[in-house]
């Protein structure tokens, strides 16, 4: 695979595309002279072009495309825009695909990038006949497996075995140095550990939030009886929820800088202790930077979305979980997730990583 041209498909959903990076660090360690182009959505654009083992990054403007082909005004640019897309990826001439995405959509992409060797999944793993574009497909065992393991599974089918890998997430300079300037402008001094605390989901998954009364009761425990800082980190959207949960407190505690990229996010918490969250993008941002996690999964397979390195999984189940039910308004899966629950398992963490 030295001095290929690889095309990578993950197109979407932050956490996802997180979690198919280090099978590309991976395949860029083992291959250091291929050129690696990834095609993604725009939410993970600006996290890929700051890694350095990606040489080239593709917008795919879905909702652009979705919005255009809908509207009688616009289909026809629509459909010229998409002729030019397909018609420059085939110039790059490929020699692989790696379809980590396994859907209609990425299947096309696949077929129409012309590159002889199409790596994807069995019909087994993969939706809406995407297994028909791939010319090697790639088997997975019957037994359920994490979606990192997944990823590095593909990779079997250009023949490389991944089996020891470091949860590793590159920073770029200006990242550290404004983050630096967020710590150094504090006014008070900061007593270790450093326990970052993520209490957002994106938009779309309201329903893996624990409940953000049991995070700032959980705040106050971890200052008074650990002596630590906690920093609350916040995305989109999430500054109000996550200052109401402050409100809450007896104990002071802090709140992050704006973190417009996912490598800026990255900064603080590797900066940190433990990080302590529920099924998200950051979590999976906290485990490539290599800290420890207490994951708060409710709703969420807890083997599927298996974090990297080292955590601790706080779950309890009640027979409707694991599910998808984005509606679901009774929450007893999180809701039977105590507060000395997750403050034990962070006392284990401790113990085990100091």
């Amino acid at each position: 695979m030295d001095g290929s041209k690889i095309l990578v498909l993950r197109l979407s959903a932050v956490g996802d595309v997180i979690r198919t990076l280090p099978a590309i660090k991976a395949l860029k360690e083992h291959n250091p002279t291929s050129f690696i182009t990834w095609i993604v959505e725009e939410p993970s654009k600006s996290l890929l072009e700051s890694q350095p083992e990606i040489d080239e990054v593709i917008l795919f403007p879905r909702r652009r495309w979705s919005e255009g082909i809908r509207s009688v005004r616009k289909v026809g640019k629509t459909i010229g825009e998409m002729g030019r897309f397909i018609r420059a990826l085939r110039k790059r001439e490929f020699d692989v695909v790696l379809d980590f995405h396994g859907i209609l959509k990425s299947g096309l992409l696949s077929f129409c990038s012309g590159a002889s060797k199409r790596v994807g999944f069995d019909r087994k793993s993969t939706k809406e006949g995407n297994f028909l574009f791939s010319n090697v497909k790639v088997t997975l065992s019957k037994k359920k497996i994490s979606r990192y393991l997944r990823n590095f599974e593909l990779l079997k089918g250009i023949g490389l075995e991944v089996k020891d890998f470091k949860p590793k997430l590159y920073i770029p300079n200006e990242e550290k140095q404004y983050v630096d300037s967020y710590f150094q402008n504090l006014s008070v001094s900061l007593r270790r550990p450093w326990i970052a605390i993520h209490p957002g989901t994106s938009p779309q998954t309201p329903y893996k939030r624990w409940m953000p009364q049991y995070y700032g009761k959980l705040a106050d425990r971890l200052i008074r009886e650990l002596k630590a800082t906690v920093i609350f980190t916040w995305g989109p959207g999430e500054l109000k929820w996550v200052e109401s949960i402050q409100k809450m407190m007896k104990e002071t505690s802090l709140l992050a800088p704006p973190t417009e990229t996912l490598t800026k996010l990255g900064e603080v918490l590797r900066r940190c202790d433990l990080y302590i969250g529920g099924d998200t993008g950051p979590l999976h941002i906290a485990s490539l930077v290599g800290i420890p996690v207490v994951a708060i999964y409710g709703p969420t397979d807890p083997i599927i979305n298996e974090p990297l390195g080292r955590y601790i999984m706080v779950r309890k189940d009640v027979g409707c979980n694991p599910c998808r039910n984005r509606t679901c308004e009774d929450l007893s899966c999180l809701k039977a997730i105590s507060v000395e629950d997750v403050f034990k398992a962070t006392q284990e963490i401790f113990s085990i990583t100091h």
